[in-house]
């Protein structure tokens, strides 16, 4: 049975082109899918457990979504709700649901799909043989695993598919793969599976891949050979050219996509231009395999603190790399002096906003600049020790000079105080897959009756 997914943008929080929705959800979709996060930004959200968006904007755009649901009348799915689809990010978007269905006076039905692990069920599965590493993977034991503060499991379109079983006008759903909740519904309705996974991922960043990106929203049909992609905005066109292209997007491999159960092999897909705003994508194939989910999980790291200071005096900005290369040296031998620590039980590092901030010695472009932005990063086990050997850094950051022959400096600090406390500092500790016997196994699921 044909099926029309609506995707508004390629995460909520980002915004879309509102005449551009209301143009798709004119076309009739049989369902509005958007995803909700990643792990772009870093561990942080997932240690954390924290949306990266505001609060505000994701309200004000899920509110668009909720009353173009309610035009359209079919249900409306997030994934990966909160960056990083913790249970804790999933209530976080179910209260935001609440609000709006009181405000719009809307009578909903729910659903939660529950993505988080818990450590002891991890240890389980680890030693039962259940889980196997990834390529890059770091080690991990019992004790590794019971030091991460959120485990999630990326739920595929099955998980989606039980959801929307459930007759839910929305789902709010944890962790998910960015490709799940825009292929589970043609799935369960026996379009081409090798198309609808495939137009899945070309559609899991919206306009991303039409000629204008942010504009957000597209509309995908799919069918028993294939699948059609249109962008909503006036001026977006989706190409062979820009659909193809998205295959390469956050994979490794631009001709397979590993998914829970299996891989989709593109090698035998064909793009064909209908017209000059439509793509028709056919030959895409669904190879099936173990029923695998992907594992992520953060711990923290160490705590850390920063100072910024800015060089404006020409011979300082021509030398900063040889002046933080000596403050360095410096203050190592201060801060054992004076704390007694080593340089194994912290660590300093000095990144040059403007010389080499972005790649440090894998730049290999020179420039002059005006100007040189010094941020100082200390990174220890404590919040405390961070912070004091920030505080220690503090006068010779503004102060130090290049040579001993000569003046004492002094730098800019762009605020006071030159020291800002970062709080905890998280790290990816998992990249692994888990094996089930239940594509349910592993994730939970709650409906709830809100509203007027």
């Amino acid at each position: 049975m044909p099926t029309r997914v609506l995707v508004p943008s390629g995460v909520l929080g980002l915004g879309f082109d509102r005449e551009a929705l209301a143009r798709g959800v004119a076309m009739g979709p049989d369902i509005i899918a958007i995803d909700g996060g990643s792990t772009d930004s870093g561990p942080f959200s997932l240690g954390a457990g924290q949306s990266k968006y505001s609060r505000a904007a994701t309200k004000s755009e899920w509110r668009d979504l909720m009353l173009a649901r309610a035009q359209a009348g079919v249900p409306l799915i997030i994934g990966t709700a909160g960056t990083c689809g913790a249970d804790a990010t999933v209530d976080w978007m179910f209260q935001i649901t609440v609000e709006l269905a009181q405000e719009l006076g809307q009578s909903l039905r729910v659903a939660r799909l529950y993505s988080s692990q818990s450590p002891d069920q991890i240890v389980t599965a680890l030693d039962a043989g259940q889980i196997t590493p990834l390529t890059p993977a770091p080690e991990i034991s019992a004790e590794v695993i019971g030091s991460m503060t959120n485990i999630v499991a990326l739920a595929g379109a099955e998980q989606i598919q039980a959801a929307l079983a459930t007759g839910a006008e929305i789902i709010i759903a944890g962790r998910t793969t960015d490709t799940a909740t825009i292929a589970a519904l043609p799935l369960s309705r026996g379009d081409h599976a090798g198309g609808a996974w495939h137009g899945a991922k070309i559609a899991e960043c919206g306009a991303l891949c039409s000629t204008n990106p942010t504009s957000g929203v597209i509309v995908v049909d799919f069918d028993e050979t294939g699948f059609t992609v249109e962008a909503m905005h006036k001026t977006a066109l989706c190409t062979p050219h820009s659909v193809s292209a998205h295959m390469l997007y956050e994979n490794s491999d631009p001709f397979q996509l590993y998914e829970p159960g299996g891989y989709l092999d593109v090698r035998g897909a064909r793009y064909t231009a209908l017209d000059d705003r439509r793509v028709r994508v056919e030959g895409s194939k669904w190879v099936p395999g173990r029923y695998t989910v992907k594992l992520e999980g953060a711990r923290i790291a160490g705590y850390q603190t920063t100072i910024l200071s800015v060089l404006r005096d020409a011979h300082y900005a021509a030398n900063a790399r040889a002046w933080v290369e000596k403050l360095h040296g410096f203050l190592t031998i201060e801060i054992q002096r004076r704390m007694g620590l080593a340089p194994g039980d912290y660590s300093l590092d000095f990144r040059l906003i403007g010389v080499d901030g972005a790649l440090g010695a894998l730049e290999n472009r020179t420039g002059t600049p005006v100007e040189v932005g010094v941020l100082g990063i200390v990174t220890a086990q404590t919040q405390g020790i961070a912070a004091e050997i920030g505080k220690l850094i503090n006068p010779f950051v503004l102060h130090y000079p290049l040579t001993e022959d000569e003046e004492l400096p002094t730098f800019a600090f762009p605020y006071s105080p030159a020291t800002t406390d970062r709080g905890a500092l998280y790290e990816f500790a998992l990249n692994h897959v888990m094996e089930l016997a239940d594509p349910m196994q592993a994730f939970r699921l709650t409906v709830t009756e809100v509203g007027a």
